[in-house]
């Protein structure tokens, strides 16, 4: 029962914090959402741990859909990065901020990135496309993930500095362009690369969060030496080009590995 101690420690975690907001937010709201991702997530290493192979893909699908759809379209929630500064301007903690608390500032020290393997609207999408494997060497492009970090940024303080009214409406056609956008992006740049994650890896402002905080995670992909035969296969199939042979934090691209875990699967002698 050992192997399935890292579901069971994750359901108990996001238990935790389902029960802790609900009680001081007094929003029973926060038991479902919190309660609900943490099941998914959840079931989604149980399966891995079972071998199923498409265990990452569902939880995707059950947290992606479940954050675009239903808190997204229908309760008209922003939860892309300009919610959050909405939010945070305010002064409110409620959606977008507990959201990126939990998920894409302190949760990456228990979890690194693993929002971005599991849970991101964005990459359910485009892990669809057929470029699973990079085709070409990683770009030095990341520079431009500060750009678009620093223009929601501005976008969301304009507004408050201009007084524009039915700021909430505004942040609601911001979440729908964005997304249309981020899409866009993302197809565009996996074709012209050869890459379904090359939006991740440069455009994503999302990640100027996620990689400081990704560099101290407690779980991490990790090699054992001794069984490592260096047939370079873990950093060929990994979608992030994270060399996982390295065990150490400053490994090559360390903070952008997303745990889907592709190295582990495949392999050939389980030193990963």
């Amino acid at each position: 029962m050992k192997k399935y101690a890292i579901p069971v420690v994750m359901l108990m975690v996001f238990e935790t914090v389902a029960v802790a907001l609900w009680l001081t937010k007094d929003n029973l709201f926060y038991l479902f959402n919190f309660s609900y991702i943490g099941l998914s997530i959840s079931l989604g290493v149980f399966l891995f741990i079972r071998k199923y192979r498409h265990a990452r893909r569902i939880v995707q699908l059950l947290v992606g859909l479940y954050m675009l759809v239903y808190l997204g379209l229908i309760r008209s929630e922003n939860m892309q990065i300009e919610g959050f500064w909405y939010y945070l301007f305010t002064g409110a903690f409620e959606a977008a901020t507990i959201h990126y608390a939990v998920a894409k500032i302190f949760g990456p020290l228990l979890f690194g990135r693993g929002w971005c393997g599991y849970a991101c609207w964005t990459a359910m999408v485009l892990d669809f496309l057929p470029y699973k494997v990079p085709e070409q060497p990683r770009k030095k492009l990341g520079w431009i993930r500060y750009i678009t970090f620093a223009a929601s940024l501005v976008f969301v303080a304009a507004l408050f500095l201009a007084h524009a009214g039915n700021l909430e409406r505004i942040m609601f056609w911001a979440f729908l362009i964005g997304n249309a956008l981020y899409y866009a992006a993302g197809i565009i740049l996996a074709f012209a690369f050869h890459d379904n994650r090359a939006f991740c890896k440069y455009i994503c402002p999302i990640t100027v969060f996620l990689k400081p905080m990704s560099y101290f995670s407690l779980l991490r992909v990790k090699c054992d030496r001794e069984k490592c035969v260096s047939c370079g296969k873990c950093r060929r199939v990994c979608p992030m080009n994270v060399d996982v042979t390295d065990n150490s934090r400053k490994r090559e691209n360390g903070t952008e590995c997303i745990l889907c875990m592709e190295c582990v699967r495949n392999c050939p002698k389980s030193a990963l």
